[in-house]
């Protein structure tokens, strides 16, 4: 079932963005605007885009969702994988994503020069958070953290 649903959300997602259905949309659209005359502007005419978009919307927000959460995904293990793969990257920037908006603004802060303290490779001016998720070197690499079937 997952496996068809992201196939689905994969397909949805590419034909979304592509100009044609852009170009099908608004084709739809002036379908329907110029029709207004012939059902005099009535409720029903006006509930039929109404309904249609609110429909084919609702349906394309969890399809989407889902295929930025999975790129989302991906693009984390890519980085992990750069910055374990680099000898002078800083370990503690591994999994940072699951921080708090604060916690990210305040490595954000010391990285950017704003906050002298803050040194690379150092625990010291890291939330304990961001200190829990870097990678110890002593541990073992956790192979396939993330999963596509």
């Amino acid at each position: 079932m997952e496996k068809l649903f992201n196939h689905l959300a994969n397909a949805t997602a590419k034909l979304a963005g592509r100009p044609w259905t852009f170009i099908v949309c608004l084709a739809v659209v002036l379908i329907w605007a110029v029709t207004g005359p012939v059902f005099r502007y009535s409720e029903t005419w006006q509930l039929v885009i109404n309904t249609g978009t609110t429909i084919v919307t609702f349906l394309m927000v969890f399809l989407i969702q889902n295929t930025q959460n999975r790129d989302a995904a991906a693009m984390h293990a890519k980085m992990d994988e750069l910055i374990y793969a680099v000898k002078k990257a800083d370990a503690a920037f591994i999994g940072i994503e699951h921080l708090t908006d604060k916690e990210l603004a305040a490595i954000l802060r010391r990285s950017s020069g704003a906050g002298a303290t803050y040194t690379p490779g150092s625990p010291r001016g890291r939330s304990g958070a961001a200190r829990r998720h870097a990678r110890r070197p002593d541990r073992p690499r956790r192979k396939n953290r993330v999963q596509f079937v």
